[in-house]
């Protein structure tokens, strides 16, 4: 076990920069990092049969990620493509496919259906992960894309269901005992409902009983707990979908969901993101090392024909698809080429099928291998529409399609008395707010309000990253710790250098170590409202209104003077405190030099 991860690991370390530096992305150095090690190049690493369904959990953890990215509401907004495109592309794929099966072979009806079906899905995890490492989630391509995705997603359980019905007389039938969930013996009706039972407790908890659950976990401040709750709801329903025979993918997607609107929503993707991106690249290099080369090499015409004619069938039906919903042709062909392969969703189908006798081992063979290539070219798609496709049309078409997902353009750090009067007054003139506080009893209470406020540590990038900082503007750190401020601040202008930052300085310390990380502006906390108060004190003690409020103003050009001057000399005790008192003398010389002038 451990010499087998140490040679994932290896190839994954050595294949995927050399890809990426390449210009063929992630994906495909994974894809091929597989085929190397694999039984049919250097034979390093035997049967990927245990390693995959192990490594499918990435696929079930990035389905997770993204329904927490996706409220409800939204999702309800998206129904039209995702039913309405989705469904077309399922249906209308699976019948050409059908139709040219049982006109070109020999093949039973029943059998060309299932696998007009099978290879009708595409690869979720080589898409989205494709276009999220060029940036093209956003784009009217990229958010079609996906909702086919999640249709294809839930279009596997019915078609799992039709495979029994679907049983070719005379064919050899093997079902695994083990591979039957709790529900096999169960009338229809029964298992209906325990199905909606459990999608039913699922949002219910989720609604219900997650927050209570975070708020007490987080009150622990160890995040390794964290961390393993979040890890504990994915697997849990993951499994409890799979003992009842439901998609794990599409059970871990409705719990993402459900959490989306939760305050605890960008520390659950913070901490599963990593786990999330090693199992799907340990995905991927299973995909490759499973690539049956052997038969390749037995049918070479026969096998490169089905992979054309596979791309070619899916993306004659794609494409036409985007012209009937109006896509612009280059979001055409974007959308096209980015689902034009087969998907990992096919295994299942294929294994499956062979167990209730739908077509014989063989043809399931040719046909895991066909779509195994088609997944191994897939990435280079990608690189072919870059190479057509202009970068300067591509931004103009996310701005375009900039209100389907729109991007936090500010995100504050702390939201207690200090970040909540900043955020109303941004709030109020029609900013988009992503708010931050790492105090779970303070993001309850804010939350009583009716305010959308995420528990987690903005000094974590991952967490800043979750919380949309590649693409918003600004930074306003409002936290009352003046280390965790300084932290944070260091934190973004390492890894998001392009966000302006403001910040809450707590004291003149820390307004002096502001100063030195050059941010674009500060406020001293208690010093405007001191201020204020003392031009008042000015006024009740028989000075008129507008003398107070000009040596109010007088005192507060010179003090903020002052402040940049001293922060030249702050850590040396002897020089600082000379400065203070040149300072000091200084300001009561100007104040009486404006008291003259004022007289005059």
């Amino acid at each position: 076990m451990l010499t087998n991860s140490l040679i994932y690991l290896f190839a994954a370390v050595l294949s995927v920069p050399i890809a990426k530096k390449l210009g063929l992305g992630s994906v495909l150095g994974y894809l091929l990092a597989g085929v190397i090690i694999g039984p049919f190049a250097l034979s390093l690493v035997g049967d990927q049969t245990d390693v995959m369904h192990f490594a499918e959990y990435g696929v079930i953890m990035m389905l997770f990620l993204i329904g927490l990215e996706l409220q409800p509401r939204r999702l309800w907004q998206m129904r039209k493509s995702i039913l309405g495109l989705g469904g077309l592309q399922v249906v209308f794929t699976s019948l050409l496919l059908w139709f040219l099966l049982i006109a070109l072979t020999d093949l039973a009806w029943q059998s060309a259906l299932v696998i007009g079906l099978a290879v009708a899905l595409s690869s979720t995890a080589i898409v989205l992960q494709s276009l999220s490492e060029k940036d093209l989630t956003k784009t009217q391509a990229g958010t079609n894309a996906f909702s086919v995705l999640l249709f294809q997603d839930i279009a596997v359980i019915p078609i799992l269901a039709l495979l029994p019905l679907l049983a070719v007389s005379g064919m050899d039938i093997a079902i695994d005992d083990h591979s039957e969930s709790l529900l096999s013996n169960l009338s229809a009706m029964t298992q209906l409902a325990v199905t909606l039972a459990t999608i039913a407790g699922i949002i219910i908890a989720g609604r219900f009983l997650s927050s209570p659950i975070f708020r007490y976990i987080a009150a622990t401040r160890l995040r390794e707990l964290f961390t393993a709750v979040a890890l504990l709801i994915v697997l849990a329903i993951s499994g409890l979908m799979t003992t009842i025979g439901l998609s794990p993918a599409l059970g871990a997607f409705l719990a993402g969901v459900v959490l989306a609107d939760n305050e605890f929503r960008h520390q659950l993707e913070a901490d599963i993101e990593p786990f999330k991106a090693l199992l799907l690249g340990l995905f991927f290099i299973t995909v490759g090392a499973s690539i049956n080369f052997a038969l390749l090499q037995q049918n070479p015409v026969l096998i490169l024909s089905l992979v054309l004619a596979l791309f070619l069938v899916k993306f004659a039906v794609l494409f036409a698809l985007s012209l009937i919903f109006k896509f612009t042709t280059q979001q055409g062909l974007l959308f096209s080429l980015a689902l034009a392969q087969g998907g990992e969703f096919a295994f299942v189908l294929v294994s499956s099928a062979n167990q209730y006798g739908v077509f014989s081992e063989n043809t399931g063979s040719t046909l895991t291998l066909v779509v195994a290539l088609s997944m191994l070219l897939a990435p280079l798609l990608f690189v072919l529409y870059a190479s057509f496709i202009s970068r300067t049309s591509q931004n103009k078409q996310e701005q375009a399609d900039e209100d389907i997902q729109p991007s936090s353009q500010v995100i504050v750090a702390g939201f207690g008395r200090f970040g909540q009067i900043v955020g109303r007054l941004l709030s109020l003139q029609g900013f988009e707010l992503t708010l931050l506080d790492h105090s779970p009893g303070q993001v309850e209470m804010v939350r009583r309000f009716d305010n959308t406020v995420f528990y987690g540590d903005a000094a974590r990038t991952d967490l800043l990253a979750a919380a949309g900082a590649e693409n918003a503007k600004l930074l306003i750190v409002a936290v009352d710790d003046a280390d965790k401020s300084l932290q944070i601040i260091d934190n973004a202008k390492e890894h998001f250098p392009h966000m302006k930052i403001l910040a809450r300085a707590i004291d003149r310390r820390h307004a002096y170590q502001l100063i030195k990380r050059n941010i674009e502006s500060f406020r001293r906390e208690t010093f405007d409202s001191a201020l204020h108060l003392g031009v008042e004190a000015l006024q009740t003690l028989g000075i008129s209104e507008t003398d107070a409020k000009r040596a109010g103003e007088v005192f507060n050009k010179h003090d903020e003077e002052t402040l940049i001057q001293l922060a030249e000399v702050w850590g040396d005790d002897k020089s600082y405190g000379l400065a203070v008192r040149a300072r000091l003398e200084d300001l009561k010389q100007v104040l009486e030099k404006d008291q003259e002038k004022t007289k005059e």
